[in-house]
């Protein structure tokens, strides 16, 4: 405790450095996975070439991608933009399965009513596809808002800093309690961006919160009905035990 209190500014500071770099990627990865996915969805060959790519693209070692990337896009290896390209190269691939899948998972019945209402191919798309796809797209983003915070702490490797300095300059130092500490920020942060992702969900779908309300409110009528029906042959039976 005495070595945390006395370094919290530093903390706090790698902390909003590992919210910086993490934000962007998460957002930028929603916004290139949803047109990639929907694209790869529209052919067959489409989704082989653009979900068949993502995935190897995520094949690639973050560490490597790292090193190469700034003689790609010419800067300077400790730019932290390296990192928020690499890792929204990532969250792209891991994303744009899971936005083809929420696509393809549309009932074909609506999208030809909504045609057959006059939707444009644009309308259709903002009106019946997006939102019915809207809660799968939620949980791949979940995953990738995850992968991202973890994956940030690489970037301190090659000198980015972030919650992942905790971990280099513990190990060189064998000291375990600013390792420890880099962990568990590393997992609160991953925590607390989930609990925004959701509230957000919420606030941006609310059909589907009143969904599960309408399943909740179901199967509390269905067991409700089911203890009514079970309470009401008791005296049935009991009649029938009598005549016995």
């Amino acid at each position: 405790m005495t070595w945390i209190s006395a370094n919290l500014d530093f903390i706090l500071s790698l902390t909003w450095r590992h919210i910086a770099l993490a934000s962007p990627v998460v957002l930028l990865s929603l916004l290139i996975s949803v047109p990639l996915g929907r694209l790869a969805n529209a052919t067959g060959w489409g989704r082989r070439l653009i979900v068949g790519g993502s995935s190897l693209l995520y094949a690639i070692p973050s560490l490597a991608v790292f090193v190469i990337l700034p003689g790609l896009v010419g800067t300077k290896i400790l730019d932290p933009l390296n990192v928020v390209i690499a890792l929204t190269l990532y969250g792209v691939a891991l994303l744009t399965r899971s936005a083809s899948e929420a696509f393809d998972a549309v009932d074909d019945e609506l999208l030809t009513a909504a045609t057959a209402q006059g939707h444009s191919a644009w309308q259709r798309f903002w009106r019946v596809e997006l939102p019915l796809a809207g809660e799968s797209l939620l949980a791949g983003t979940r995953v990738v808002s995850a992968s991202t915070l973890s994956l940030v702490s690489v970037g301190a490797l090659i000198g980015v800093q972030s919650l992942g300095t905790l971990f280099t300059e513990g190990y060189a130092r064998s000291f375990v309690t600013e390792i420890v500490v880099g962990i568990v920020g590393t997992v609160i942060l991953a925590v607390v961006f989930d609990l925004v992702l959701v509230a957000l969900a919420a606030l941006l779908m609310p059909w589907t919160r009143r969904a599960k309300v309408r399943k909740a409110s179901g199967r509390r009528r269905s067991s409700q009905d089911t203890t009514t029906t079970a309470l009401a042959t008791v005296p049935d039976l009991a009649v029938q035990e009598g005549r016995r």
